[in-house]
């Protein structure tokens, strides 16, 4: 091979593949690349026939290969890899272990839980996700709320989206930032806005592959939208993720702050660290300088108090909070300046402060 040649093949080798974020080098994606007369003619394998990414890929590959000095022309061919070779390339991603989760990760894993519906614990995890991506963490959601899913919504994903499926390892579709997996994504499309009438044995089932089966990658932290209540998923995710941080979120009047404390109590039991709360719907200030408290005050404070531990964010009452979450682009992003965003950053910091302790845990380093 010729250095033209190499210096082509370092580059275009470095691209990333958006879906999988690995170099394109480490996926065993590139054929061939060879350089004669000014011209680079760069041969790929994608992981599927009609890959989402192809476009961006090849794309990006052709940028690459232009900077190279002295090159002039680019020719890009797109393949797609043999069974045989795809399968190589899963096992590879998915690894030995089953749950990548376990108590050996070293991923913070953040369940956020409420006692009642409706009180914007998927709008809390959506973007309390892009506020952590932002301040430079990957990130990733894990849409467990089965019956109620409204992640991909919340985080823009178009409803056409599905995961890449790369020989049975599940590749997540990353938005602003955050992977996330929901089972919306896999309902089919005419039927996304329907019901998902599962029971307890499917929910398991469900949950499991989607901590053994997606390929998340390397997180700094995953997030669990999960449930309200305290039923068979909360129960599920406390056996597949006993190490998990467990943040309870609330709105301001006793029917649901009381209900809420039920959540975090289920949680101790089943072995997960309580981290603190989060009040929604609290009072907002108004433009005259009042105060609107249409849900009351305190909630947070007292789920807080009687679980002992931190109330770590107040989310005011917000237009711009519920415009954005209807619009898929969190409020982190679009009204950065407005009170619910603010609180959102600064809940962001203090959970990304927080740390964890990794005492008893058993790193991944080889002697």
């Amino acid at each position: 091979m010729t250095a033209a040649s190499e210096a082509v093949l370092a580059a275009v080798g470095a691209v990333r593949d958006p879906e999988i974020r690995r170099p394109l080098a480490e996926l065993d994606m590139l054929d061939s690349v060879e350089v004669a007369g000014g011209l680079a003619d760069v041969r790929l394998s994608l992981t599927v026939v009609g890959c989402p990414a192809a476009d961006r890929i090849e794309r990006e590959v052709r940028a690459a290969a232009q900077s190279v000095d002295g090159v002039e022309e680019v020719r890009v061919s797109l393949g797609v890899m043999a069974p045989e070779r795809r399968a190589a390339l899963a096992d590879r991603l998915r690894g030995e272990r089953r749950n990548p989760f376990g108590p050996d990760s070293l991923t913070r894993v953040i369940a956020v839980t409420s006692g009642k519906g409706g009180v914007g614990k998927s709008t809390v995890t959506a973007n309390l996700a892009v506020a952590l991506a932002r301040r430079g963490l990957s990130v990733g959601v894990l849409d467990a709320d089965v019956h109620g899913f409204s992640i991909p919504g919340l985080l823009g994903i178009p409803p056409e989206t599905s995961p890449v499926d790369l020989d049975g390892l599940i590749v997540p579709p990353v938005a602003l930032g955050v992977k996330a997996v929901s089972i919306g994504m896999f309902l089919p499309p005419g039927e996304r806005d329907g019901a998902v009438a599962w029971r307890g044995p499917m929910l398991h089932r469900t949950l499991n592959q989607f901590l053994t089966d997606v390929h998340f990658g390397a997180l700094d932290v995953l997030l669990v939208d999960t449930p309200p209540g305290t039923g068979d998923v909360a129960i599920s995710l406390g056996q597949l993720l006993p190490n998990a941080e467990v943040l309870v979120v609330t709105t301001p009047q006793p029917a649901a702050s009381d209900v809420a404390v039920r959540s975090g109590l289920v949680a101790r039991k089943l072995g997960q660290r309580l981290i603190g709360v989060v009040e929604t719907m609290s009072p907002a200030r108004m433009p005259d300088g009042s105060v609107l408290d249409l849900f009351g005050s305190g909630g947070g404070a007292s789920v807080a108090a009687r679980l002992d531990v931190p109330l770590l964010a107040t989310v005011p009452l917000s237009t711009a909070l519920r415009r954005a979450g209807d619009a898929g682009e969190p409020v982190v992003i679009a009204a950065g300046d407005d009170d619910a965003a603010v609180a959102l950053e600064a809940l962001a910091a203090a959970i990304a402060g927080l740390g964890r302790g990794l005492s008893g845990r058993r790193l991944p380093v080889a002697l």
